[in-house]
C-alpha cells in the first residue's frame, strides 16, 4: 500500500529565510521525494520586522499552526539566527496533543525552541541541517542529509558515534543562554555535543566556563566537541584551540571529555536526535 505523503511545514522562529533559497529546497525536494513529501513554506518565512521574520507574534502564530496542525508530519525550521526565545515560554502552553507527535529539525539559534520541546517531555527533536543551508558550499548535501532523515530516518544522516546513551547537541553560545531559565532541559546522563561560529576564542572560553559550572549540566555523561568555524582572530593570540579550552574545563568541572562530533555550521552538519537514538 502507497505510504501518505509526508507534509513538512517550514517556518522561521528567528530570522527571514530568502524565497529564492526556498524554491531551490523546495525543487531538491521535489526531484528526490516527488510522491513521497509535501513541503509547506508558511508564508511568515518571508516576512521582515527589524532582524525578525515578522512581529514575535506573528513568529509564534505560524509555529502554532504548524505545530498544532496534523497535516504535517514534521516542522523544519528555515534558519537560526536570534529570535526564537522571544516566543518560546508564550508558544509552549499552545501546543495540543497533534505537535507532540512530529518532528522538530533545526540548529543554532532553534536549540532554544529545541530545548524548550524537550524540556516539555516532546520526544522527537532534532538538531541538524535547515533550508537556509543550501547556501552554504555544497549545501545541497545538507538539504538531502535533513530529508533522508525526515522521511526515512535514514541511520546514514546520523552524527556517527551515536550509540548506547541519550545524546543532545547545541550551539554554545545559546546553550548557555538557556541556563538558569524555565526553557533549560534536564540533560543528566546525556552525552552533550557543542558546537560554535563566528565567536572569539576568549567568548568561548568564557562560555564553556559558565556551562560547565552549571550543577546540572554536570550531571551529563560527557561532552563531546563539534566543529568551532570562523574563529575570528584576536590581538593577542588566545594561546589555546577549542579543544584545549574544552578539555580545560572538563577537566575543571569533572565532566568527562568524550572527543570530537561531527556537527557544525556548515553543510557537514551531521543530524543528533534528542535522547535514544531512534531507529526507522
Amino acid at each position: 500500500m502507497q505510504r501518505k505523503p509526508l507534509g513538512i511545514a517550514v517556518v522561521a522562529p528567528a530570522n527571514r529565510l530568502d524565497p529564492e533559497l526556498a524554491s531551490r529546497v523546495m525543487a531538491i525536494t521535489a526531484r528526490l521525494y516527488p510522491e513521497q513529501v509535501r513541503v509547506h513554506v508558511h508564508p511568515q518565512c518571508h516576512m521582515s520586522w527589524g532582524h525578525f521574520a515578522g512581529e514575535d507574534q506573528a513568529r509564534a502564530a505560524a509555529f502554532v499552526e504548524v505545530a498544532n496542525d496534523p497535516a504535517y508530519g514534521a516542522v523544519w525550521f528555515a534558519r537560526g539566527g536570534y529570535g526564537s526565545c522571544r516566543i518560546a515560554q508564550a508558544v509552549l502552553p499552545q501546543l495540543t496533543e497533534a505537535a507532540r507527535h512530529k518532528m522538530y529539525l533545526g540548529y543554532s539559534d532553534m536549540g532554544t525552541l529545541l530545548a524548550a520541546l524537550y524540556a516539555n517531555k516532546f520526544p522527537h527533536v532534532a538538531h541538524g541541517p535547515m533550508p537556509t543551508d543550501i547556501a552554504r558550499e555544497d549545501g545541497d548535501a545538507a538539504i538531502r542529509r535533513a530529508l533522508a532523515f525526515l522521511v526515512d530516518r535514514d541511520p546514514k544522516a546520523l552524527e556517527p558515534s551515536l550509540a548506547g546513551a541519550k545524546h543532545v547537541a547545541f550551539n554554545i553560545k545559546t546553550l548557555g543562554c538557556l541556563l538558569g531559565t524555565p526553557l533549560q532541559p534536564d540533560l543528566s546522563g546525556h552525552v552533550l555535543m557543542l558546537e560554535d561560529v563566528s565567536e572569539y576564542m576568549y567568548a568561548i572560553d568564557r562560555a564553556l566556563f559558565h556551562i560547565t559550572s552549571n550543577p546540572a549540566i554536570r550531571l551529563v555523561a560527557g561532552i563531546k566537541l563539534g566543529r568551532c568555524s570562523q574563529i575570528p582572530a584576536n590581538d593577542p593570540d588566545f594561546g589555546q584551540s577549542e579543544v584545549e579550552v574544552v578539555q580545560h574545563w572538563c577537566q575543571k568541572s569533572g565532566i568527562p571529555y568524550l572527543g570530537r562530533a561531527d556537527i557544525g555550521h556548515d553543510s557537514n552538519n551531521k543530524i543528533v536526535p534528542f535522547g535514544e537514538m531512534l531507529v526507522a
